[in-house]
């Protein structure tokens, strides 16, 4: 039996929920800003304990301190929409009998809003848990003076420098540093934020491997992803023969991967499904360095692509499953150089932009 795994913010939907969720808050969306970046600078120093996506667990404070609750989540997630392709993707996957499941870092009260839209049982969701309500009932007592002059600190920052000056960003790490690992441990907030599991990094990878029944099965495994909070995932499935996919991906997911895809449509993924499933990862790869081929011999000659590349089953699976979206770029990026590499984060860059918004699309 094969498995399919998708992180649920990029491929599913191009909804940043906490990011949306902080926008409630005065200024928020800045806050999250700096604070996402500083958990880039985290993962890539490799900080003992911290995965990526921990972003989720950091904005807690904010989100007890500005007194948002779980059903502001919720009403952020129903304005979520869906992208192009996925439930028709997903639908197609469930009929040829693919076991589906969402490993997402999004908040359980967004993950399951989009599962169930997409009639994928919340038992195939991985997320991570907030109960948000019971925290702020917690903390009505506690003093918030040190988040008050966290967030002061923080937008000071911001208005100062931006988020993307990397030489400045590192000049608030120590700050954030002192207050998330020296000084809010000793309170009640601490306590609470230990709490948190964000399912992101390698928790992904873990969750993935309780979902899927075991290691072993790896390899009859597609995952989709596109960010940083994923590439300990794709790395795994890359690693384990399985087939490892990145969707309008950023640099820190791209180079983790097997085969890149980018366009505004993610139902050409079922492409790439039915090649595993009938020849696994070797006829994927295959065809689509025959593909790449044949675009750089036959950009205009669309149907000479169509009959020298795929198979005639494939081309019968294609003509079936027509779509008015043009075709994606589709690239081999398994052992990939470094200039082939560059060129596909542009493209990919450029359709991220144009999926998830200028915003959400310059995030980790």
């Amino acid at each position: 039996m094969f498995q399919a795994v998708f992180d649920l913010e990029g491929p599913i939907s191009p909804q940043d929920n906490a990011y949306e969720v902080m926008r409630l808050v005065e200024n928020g969306d800045h806050i999250f800003e700096v604070i996402s970046r500083y958990d880039d600078v985290l993962t890539l120093r490799g900080r003992k304990n911290y995965e990526p996506g921990d972003t989720l667990k950091l904005i807690v404070p904010f989100l007890i301190y500005n007194e948002i609750s779980e059903e502001d989540i919720k009403k952020v997630s129903r304005q979520a929409k869906i992208v192009g392709g996925a439930k028709e993707l997903i639908d197609l996957l469930k009929s040829d009998n693919w076991q589906i499941y969402i490993i997402s870092t999004s908040y359980e009260q967004h993950a399951h809003n989009i599962a169930e839209q997409l009639a994928i049982a919340s038992d195939n969701v991985y997320s991570t848990k907030l109960p948000l309500d019971a925290y702020l009932l917690e903390s009505r007592s506690q003093d918030m003076s040190i988040i008050e002059k966290t967030q002061q600190d923080i937008l000071s920052f911001y208005f100062k420098f931006g988020i993307d000056n990397t030489k400045k960003i590192n000049d608030i790490v120590p700050k954030l540093d002192k207050v998330f690992f020296s000084d809010m441990p000793k309170t009640r907030l601490g306590k609470i934020l230990n709490q948190i599991q964000v399912i992101g990094g390698r928790r992904k990878v873990t969750a993935m491997i309780r979902a899927i029944g075991g290691s072993s099965y790896i390899k009859d495994t597609l995952a989709v992803g596109d960010s940083i909070t994923d590439y300990k995932m794709l790395k795994a499935v890359k690693e384990g023969c399985g087939l490892s996919v990145v969707f309008n991906g950023n640099r820190f997911s791209l180079p983790y991967a097997s085969v890149a895809v980018a366009g505004e449509d993610i139902f050409p993924i079922s492409l790439l499904a039915k090649l595993f499933t009938e020849g696994g990862r070797e006829l994927v790869f295959t065809t689509i360095k025959n593909l790449e081929d044949n675009f750089k011999k036959n950009e205009i000659d669309g149907q000479k692509i169509f009959e020298e590349v795929f198979t005639p089953e494939i081309a019968q699976f294609l003509s079936a499953h027509k779509r008015a979206s043009k075709f994606p770029y589709i690239n081999l990026i398994e052992n990939a150089s470094d200039d082939k590499l560059h060129h596909i984060v542009e493209i990919h860059e450029r359709f991220r932009r144009a999926v998830r918004g200028a915003d959400v699309s310059q995030l980790g």
